[in-house]
């Protein structure tokens, strides 16, 4: 017998238990314990999960024994006995991980039925129907579940005997249709799987247990952990609980429902029900509910008492609350209370409204709020000012709108778009196996279930728009289209949905920038009083300097000089200076080019003074400005078939001969950067003048810049020192032409891992780093990005190698630890000196919140990710503050 606890009846429980008994059986144990009508039962625990996968499926010692007697307290508390033929125990089996994982795991009700005991609850409940109908959904569950039967197997027969009647519900069909299709159902069980349905109640509970703790790795669940970045180590416990029946009549009811609306965050009650229904018939979208205000006209009372324990749930809790709830015989039953997910709209307003209600600290908050939901807020909605014309209406079950080809299967979904086509996906119902369609679709449409069902809450927690219970819409799979009011819509034909209002429109619909909220800016005010990181703008046009300082950049971290060389006035001057065969020419082309470079620095500096703009000077390999090269040979090998001009021949493969001199094999290691500078330092003294010569021209209009210049790529200081020489001969030439002294310092990006270790010495010259750990994280792992991240990173994921891609989630134990060393370097020679980050790990919030620990003083990132950027400051903060 082993010394662990594996079960935890309700009341032995408590909310703070989370680890040990899920989020599910840690709440229904809170709910015990204040009072809440709870139906008795008992948590498995996570721990016993992971023995049990351990332990290759087999029960870790004692856990059985401890089931079954907790089993017994529940037979004592309710006066029923498991598998008895006149009383039974009937029990729910369900499981619960620690983190909410809704849709991903599976449910079994009704478990105790057979032969017999289900006579016993036909007697007891004095409705034949009730009892055959509970029988027949546990078989189904089970069989789903537990014997892995397809579900569909058991569906059709149900639609067949309801044609054979003319019946629409389920809930119509009588006692003796219902024996004949548990008869049926009773032989697809013996086909398939070659044996009889398990009529030993015991032998139920051990394969539903098994079920559940396999379930955890289950491929949807999996998907649902890699995608929502949950451990694969946390296992699921099993909550095993009395049933509250909702089937036994029109005083019957089952429902789900938030104590706030999920998409708006208004606070309201919102949610739905069904009358003389199971719990699974509400979340599985099977049939169309109600809204919960109904529940008022037909069950006051129930209603009354509902609306208070919603009350008292969110006051205890101090948050949203997401809570299942069956009425039996008019008498109220909590099955579940969850932290509710949310749209990014209402995070934000349910987090500003609970501080001004008292609730909560605005620290708690910030905390409240995933900076990365943000992203939702900052796109694109349906224009109100164009005429809509609606095929269809359904309920708005997501927010935000959407456009795409209609697809019907979620595979074809997942293929269609990793071949680049935008797709909304149409289903029936969608089910949790439709996890990887959702993901790879723009939008999500169904024809039945509620704004609770398993599309709208996953939509909702992947911020994609969803319309769910457009009952008009008829699909047809097999044919693949649907058709609404005489219209047929084929699968590849564009629709647009609006997830705000629930209208589906064909084709494709005008749509606008998003307008952020109150709360949305309040919030974000609360967070810079928090912060200590500057949050800045990676922006190479004044357009995006603008767009930068809307979302309330405190500066430009990286303006990419290159990119001013791509426009199209300005290439063909580019590629005269790179043909240069000697100094004249080459200057010739760069004095074209240095007005474009003076206006493109005036524009940007203006828009953002007078906070700081960091302006690298050119980095990239001068071939990349250059026509491609096997394009270019198979141009020429035209024109000598067509017989083309020899003159324009003759050019083309005076191009090309350049070309291949400045191809190099590794030119992310090769000729760029500082080593460009060093080769031919006319061209960063021509880009110097240019940001020297647009800052007077600002400083005559009365506009303070500050411009921070960065030389990219460097290793070494004699290469720092010998620009730096360089760029203040530029400075003073300038300066003795317009009579200003202008506001600058000289700085260099760290991407390379010597420039890290001998950051000491760099500090000796420059006033500024930056840490570039795009190309750092390249240069520290060995990795070619391009082909990493196509090759082999993903599989370097699922084998656990790594945790995240480090392209996306920096390193903290190998890049972070070269960061940090040259932090401590840097400010040993240079205390004050500025350090900030600007790869695109300055967007993502863990690697913020690193930044925060090693004392970096600034993030950039593209203008839409500075408010996440900003939120994850303020949360790193908060965090760090709690830790010391």
């Amino acid at each position: 017998m082993s010394d662990k606890k594996f079960v935890y009846l309700f009341e032995e429980g408590k909310a703070e238990m989370k680890k040990v008994l899920g989020g599910k059986g840690a709440n229904l144990a809170e709910m015990t314990r204040i009072g809440l009508p709870v139906p008795p039962g008992f948590t498995i625990t996570a721990e016993a999960c992971n023995e049990y996968l351990a332990l290759n499926e087999e029960f870790p010692p004692g856990m059985l024994e401890e089931a079954y007697n907790a089993l017994g307290q529940l037979e004592l508390k309710t006066g029923k006995k498991f598998g008895d033929k006149e009383n039974p125990l009937l029990v729910s089996v369900r499981s619960g991980a620690a983190v909410s994982m809704p849709g991903m795991m599976d449910t079994i009700l009704n478990l105790g039925l057979n032969d017999e005991s289900v006579q016993g609850l036909s007697v007891l409940s004095g409705d034949e129907r009730f009892a055959y109908d509970c029988y027949r959904r546990f078989i189904q569950m089970f069989s789903d579940v537990v014997l892995e039967i397809e579900h569909s197997s058991f569906e059709e027969i149900v639609e067949r005997h309801k044609r054979k009647l003319g019946l629409i519900f389920d809930y119509e069909i009588p006692a003796l249709e219902l024996k004949e299709i548990i008869a049926e159902y009773k032989v697809i069980i013996k086909q398939v799987k070659g044996f009889d349905f398990p009529q030993d109640v015991r032998e139920q509970l051990i394969m539903a247990i098994k079920a559940v703790f396999g379930s955890w790795n289950n491929q949807r669940a999996i998907v649902y952990r890699r995608i929502s970045k949950i451990a694969d180590d946390l296992g699921t416990a099993v909550n095993i609980q009395c049933m509250a029946f909702g089937n036994l009549g029109d005083d019957c009811g089952t429902g789900v429902a938030f104590t706030r609306n999920p998409s708006t965050g208004a606070r309201e009650l919102y949610g739905e029900f069904l009358v003389n229904a199971q719990g699974e018939d509400v979340v599985a979208g099977i049939r169309t509910p109600l809204p919960i205000s109904q529940l008022k006209a037909g069950l006051p009372a129930v209603y009354q008492q509902f609306v208070d324990t919603c009350d008292n749930l969110e006051k205890h809790y101090r948050d949203m609350q997401d809570i299942e709830f069956t009425v039996e015989k008019g008498i109220l039953y909590m099955l579940q209370t969850r932290t509710g997910k949310r749209t990014a709209k209402a995070a934000v307003k349910i987090a500003v409204d609970m501080v001004n209600e008292g609730l909560i600290s605005i620290d708690e908050a910030l905390m409240r709020v995933d900076p990365e939901q943000l992203d939702q807020l900052l796109h694109r909605q349906i224009d109100n000012s164009i005429q809509l014309q609606p095929v269809a209406q359904g309920l708005p079950a997501s927010p935000g709108a959407a456009c795409g080809m209609v697809v019907f299967e979620s595979n074809q979904a997942e293929k269609m778009a990793e071949a680049g086509e935008k797709v909304v996906l149409v289903r029936n119902e969608t089910a949790p196996d439709d996890i990887h369609g959702i993901v790879h679709s723009q939008g999500v449409l169904t024809a039945r279930g509620g704004m609770t069902s398993h599309a709208a809450v996953v939509a909702r927690g992947m911020g994609k728009p969803c319309v769910c219970g457009c009952e008009s819409i008829k699909i047809d799979t097999d044919s693949k289209l649907f058709t609404v009011n005489g219209v047929v819509v084929k699968e590849g034909d564009i629709i647009t949905l609006d997830g705000a209002t629930g209208k589906i429109m064909l084709g494709e619909v005008a749509m606008i920038e998003p307008i952020l909220s109150d709360e949305f800016e309040t919030l974000l005010n609360w967070a810079n009083d928090i912060k200590m990181l500057a949050v800045r703008a990676n922006a190479d046009t004044p357009e995006d300097a603008v767009k930068a300082r809307e979302f309330g950049a405190e500066g430009i971290g990286l303006c990419r000089t290159e990119h001013m060389f791509m426009a199209q006035a300005r290439l063909p001057i580019v590629q005269e200076m790179i043909l240069a065969e000697n100094l004249a020419d080459r200057e010739k082309a760069l004095a074209k080019l240095l007005p474009f470079q003076r206006d493109d620095f005036y524009g940007i500096l203006k828009a953002m003074a007078p906070f700081p703009v960091t302006i690298r000077l050119l980095d990239p390999p001068l071939h990349e400005f250059l026509p491609d090269h096997d394009a270019l040979m198979l141009e020429i090998a035209d024109m000598k078939y067509r017989q083309a001009n020899q003159y324009d021949i003759y050019e083309k493969e005076a191009l090309l001969k350049k070309i291949r001199k400045l191809l190099e094999a590794n030119p992310m290691l090769g000729h760029r950067g500082c080593r460009l500078g060093l080769t031919y330092p006319e061209i960063y003294n021509m880009q110097v003048r240019a940001i020297f010569e647009a800052m007077c021209q600002l400083k005559t209009q009365g506009i303070e810049p500050f411009a921070e210049i960065e030389i990219p790529l460097v290793m070494d200081r004699m290469e720092f020192s010998i620009l730096k020489e360089e760029i203040m001969k530029v400075y003073a030439d300038v300066k003795k032409d317009c009579g200003y002294e202008l506001d600058f310092v000289l700085g260099t990006m760290l991407e390379l891992p010597r420039a890290c270790v001998v950051a000491d010495e760099i500090a000796e010259q420059a006033e500024f780093f930056s840490f570039g750990t795009n190309d750092l994280t390249q240069t520290t792992l060995g990795f070619s990005r391009d082909d990493a991240e196509s090759k082999f990173i993903p599989v370097y994921l699922e084998k656990k190698i790594m945790k995240d891609n480090p392209f996306a989630v920096l390193d903290q134990k190998g890049v972070g630890s070269l960061m940090k060393m040259a932090v401590t370097k840097a400010r040993q020679t240079r205390p004050g000196i500025l350090m900030g980050i600007c790869g695109e790990h300055a967007g993502e919030p863990s690697s913020i919140e690193f930044c925060h620990q090693i004392g970096l003083n600034y993030v950039s990132c593209s203008p839409y990710r500075i408010p996440i950027a900003r939120l994850a400051a303020a949360q790193a903060a908060i965090n760090n503050k709690l830790q010391k």
